[in-house]
């Protein structure tokens, strides 16, 4: 089976020029990375802020290159310097940021919006685009009167549908998730992951999924890859890394979160009830 995305230790290094108080450096924000998806799987990456996550959903979905390495998608190997802002692969890999609202033109109508990527890389009929802008608008869950509107009209939970929706215009392989659901309440958040489990029955799709909430990750991936320190210091199944883990980082993470202990809660509501 071809992998619908496959890395092959890729680097990423960012030279800091020096200055009169600091001299030059170089941050190795990637060191080596390798890993591969397969067709309709979720692969989950996780880490603290700092630990490469971004800069690897960048290099993947072709926005920063990568200093050295290899990048298959659809089995494909893409010169990450030239050809990986080619129009073909454009269409392959899309993403879907953070924030649903800094990712969404505030002066552009919503079906613009939808309809701008098959306006930059495809020669689609002007009536074709609305046609297919407004199937998508019902396929993320919204209606066609939501068309002309703009992106101050909508929730944030609204918003990140849409900011979907546009992804999904250009037919991709493969969506980039880049925290996708942590800017939103925790019941717009349940919404939004089924919204995304559906879609990716429906089109068959393959999802990087970027996170640090465990929670999400352990309901959303098929395999979960922990970074640390631009490494890929765990990589495996959900089940196998939740379950067993090995690397002692992923261990110190997994103990960092939150869990709600039920029967402490339980008790203090008892002990109060019967005060």
């Amino acid at each position: 089976m071809t992998h619908v995305l496959e890395a092959r230790n890729l680097v990423r290094d960012y030279h800091i020029p020096g200055s009169l108080f600091r001299k030059a450096r170089t941050v190795h924000a990637l060191k080596g990375v390798s890993f591969a998806v397969d067709e309709g799987k979720t692969l989950a990456i996780v880490g603290e802020s700092g630990c490469g996550k971004s800069t690897l959903g960048r290099i993947i979905t072709l926005i920063d290159p990568a200093t050295a390495g290899e990048l298959l998608i659809d089995g494909k190997k893409v010169d990450i310097a030239r050809d990986g802002l080619t129009s073909e692969m454009r269409r392959k890999v899309q993403i879907v940021f953070q924030n649903p609202y800094g990712s969404l033109n505030p002066r552009q109508k919503i079906g613009d919006i939808l309809a701008e990527p098959l306006v930059i890389n495809t020669k689609v009929p002007a009536g074709e685009r609305r046609d297919r802008a407004m199937t998508m608008l019902k396929k993320v869950g919204l209606e066609e009167k939501h068309y002309n509107r703009y992106p101050h009209m909508f929730s944030g939970g609204q918003r990140q549908r849409i900011a979907i929706a546009r992804a999904l215009m250009l037919n991709p392989k493969l969506l980039v998730l880049d925290e996708p659901v942590s800017a939103l309440d925790l019941s717009v958040q349940a919404q939004v992951l089924n919204l995304l489990a559906d879609l990716q029955d429906e089109f068959k799709l393959t999802y990087v999924f970027i996170s640090h909430d465990l929670s999400v990750v352990r309901y959303i991936a098929d395999d979960v890859m922990v970074m640390y320190y631009g490494e890929a210091v765990e990589y495996g199944s959900r089940d196998e890394v939740f379950s067993n883990p090995q690397h002692s980082y992923t261990k110190t993470l997994f103990a960092a979160t939150p869990r709600a202990d039920v029967a402490s809660i339980k008790a203090r509501l008892a002990r109060r009830n019967a005060a």
